[in-house]
């Protein structure tokens, strides 16, 4: 175990945030994350929170508060499990008291803590326990809890009509979906990763348990892999086509496109709509993905369907020796039949911000499978999840360009899709209920 000064202060940190009040104000007051937060004197001596085993301190918790949610531009996690809701009470103030009960269920988790303070025993022997924990003796993982609402939400029940912002409207169909209504849209949702899949289901299973009676599932994914680097730390990761996705993301760093595509800015959302000033809005779509039909596909196809070279994910119109993944995109270049080298109808091409007038997302997908099928091919696929300033402006432009013309639709097929408005961060003592509706 390394004894150096920079190591002993992550840990004594991490330590002092869970072990007395000193750390409330950084690391979230509303939570009331204490020791007597953790598991109960009790309970520690059954187990040892925020370390492994080793008894070495757990990585720093990603912040859950501040001026964007987590979960957005935070470097991608290794999984995720996300959930979409639909709000069963026609009161009020349930659903607000829920909001509110979600915000310090939220922030304790994502500090490694339980649901609610003694929750996976301190409620005594007669009273089924407030946290079902299965991640008692787990570290944060880099959890990150990121919450957003549907159009749907917004429909009268809850006096929040006048409050709903005018980019949140239903996405048009596009040529070629099959889309399954189990699959899609929602009042909720909620976006758990983690590099842990323990750590995220928990997160998503006791967020749903203090719904109960309030809240029911509508639909939700799994997912492992992700497809996309939201970090230049990190390395474009592979789809389950096998290629690199994502080359072109917006990263963390470049504040100036994250402004641009990415967080909604005041003038996008006059009058009662401003809570939605720095948020941003979520686009989810379950893109089944006929891995038997790809797997039979001759190399060379594979590479033009995509428009990138299959080993390093560099463009096709660079020789072999001199492949980088980074290098410029050429769609002037042409082959040896005088044709285009990155082809008319490749994905890279059709998606590419030089073909779509300066359009960007920030992708954010994993990769999933979900068994077999009835004809025992595997169901599997890409986990679709982009964050935009406004999902008509970018996403619904770019998504019709690839409908109607991308040749990798051959091997594809869309069959869940939803949009969400994900709100700003909170600030100290802010709840996501008073958030939303403004009291």
């Amino acid at each position: 175990m390394s004894t150096s000064p920079e190591r002993d202060d992550r840990g004594a940190t991490r330590r002092n945030i869970l072990a007395s009040g000193a750390g409330v104000a950084v690391a979230g007051a509303a939570a009331g994350l204490s020791y007597a937060g953790r598991p109960s004197a009790a309970a520690a001596q059954q187990s040892s929170s925020a370390t492994d085993p080793t008894g070495a301190a757990g990585p720093e918790p990603v912040p859950f508060r501040g001026e964007h949610q987590a979960g957005i531009v935070t470097p991608a996690q290794d999984r995720m499990h996300f959930v979409a809701l639909d709000v069963t009470t026609k009161d009020t103030a349930e659903l607000k008291l829920l909001l509110k009960e979600w915000t310090r269920a939220a922030e304790r988790m994502t500090y490694g803590a339980e649901a609610s303070p003694g929750g996976v025993v301190g409620g005594g022997p007669y009273r089924p326990p407030a946290d079902t924990g299965e991640a008692l003796d787990l570290s944060s993982s880099n959890l990150t809890i990121t919450i957003g609402y549907g159009p749907s939400l917004f429909d009268g029940r809850f006096g929040l009509a006048g409050r709903k912002p005018e980019a949140l409207r239903e996405l048009p169909g596009f040529v070629g979906d099959d889309l399954d209504p189990a699959r899609s849209g929602g009042d909720l949702c909620i976006q758990a990763c983690a590099d842990d899949p323990q750590v995220a289901v928990h997160a998503i299973r006791n967020l749903i348990r203090i719904g109960f009676g309030v809240i029911s599932v509508r639909w939700s994914q799994l997912g492992f892999g992700r497809t996309s680097s939201t970090s230049t730390s990190q390395a474009t990761p592979r789809n389950l086509f096998g290629f690199k996705d994502g080359t072109a993301n917006v990263k963390a760093e470049d504040d100036d496109a994250l402004r641009e595509h990415v967080w909604v800015d005041p003038a996008d959302v006059p009058g009662e709509a401003a809570w939605m000033s720095g948020g941003s809005y979520l686009v989810s779509r379950r893109i089944r993905m006929h891995v038997e039909v790809w797997d039979r596909t001759p190399l060379q196809e594979q590479e033009d369907i995509f428009g990138r070279d299959k080993a390093v994910g560099a463009s096709l119109h660079l020789p072999v020796d001199k492949r980088d993944e980074f290098a410029p995109l050429d769609f002037e270049a042409k082959g040896a039949d005088n044709q285009p080298r990155i082809p008319i109808t490749s994905h890279v091409r059709l998606a590419h911000e030089s073909q779509l007038g300066g359009i960007r997302i920030l992708r954010r997908g994993y990769n999933f499978t979900d068994g077999s099928d009835g004809s025992g091919h595997l169901d599997a696929g890409l986990f679709f999840i982009a964050f935009v300033r406004d999902a008509h402006q970018q996403f619904v432009p770019m998504q019709q360009a690839l409908a109607r013309a991308d040749i990798l639709n051959e091997y594809i097929e869309h069959t869940g899709s939803a949009l969400f408005a994900c709100p700003p961060g909170l600030g100290d003592g802010d709840d996501w209920a008073v958030q939303l509706f403004g009291s």
